[in-house]
């Protein structure tokens, strides 16, 4: 399996997940819709911030040039596009049936706009953790072939 249809798959579900689960939150909490629309925003982006950090990291070891190193910009891209109009087209499924409420939005909302935010939620955080776990890589290898 490629390694960006995983993380299209793993991050769609996630996604899905998180708002059938907010769905059902502000069934029977609906005054405390704000902290939860945070939360479940912050655990997307911590799951993208995570493993493109964890990217970022592997790659930088695996291969110590920068010039060298593999394209994960065009890998986070695929997956995110993916991922977004997934959780899009399974999120509309879902709300045909009876206990789940993703909002009531139709097809065309869920595979422009909706899709859109997701891309860009994934997209952006993955690349700065791919950065950050770059740099972090790139400072361990300099402290270890510095001498003392």
């Amino acid at each position: 399996m490629n390694a960006w249809v995983l993380r299209a798959i793993v991050l769609g579900a996630l996604v899905v997940v998180l708002r059938a689960a907010l769905g059902f939150a502000m069934v029977y909490w609906p005054t405390h819709g704000a902290w939860m629309r945070a939360l479940a925003l912050i655990v997307l982006v911590a799951a993208a911030l995570y493993w493109g950090f964890l990217d970022g990291r592997k790659d930088r070891t695996a291969q110590p040039d920068p010039d060298r190193g593999t394209d994960l910009t065009l890998l986070w891209l695929k997956a995110a596009v993916v991922a977004g109009v997934g959780s899009g087209l399974a999120a509309w499924l879902l709300d045909w049936l009876p206990k789940f409420d993703l909002g009531d939005n139709g097809l065309l909302f869920e595979l422009t706009a909706a899709a859109a935010f997701i891309v860009l939620l994934i997209f952006i955080f993955a690349l700065i953790g791919v950065g950050i776990g770059r740099a972090l890589a790139d400072r361990a290898a300099s402290k270890q072939s510095t001498p003392a």
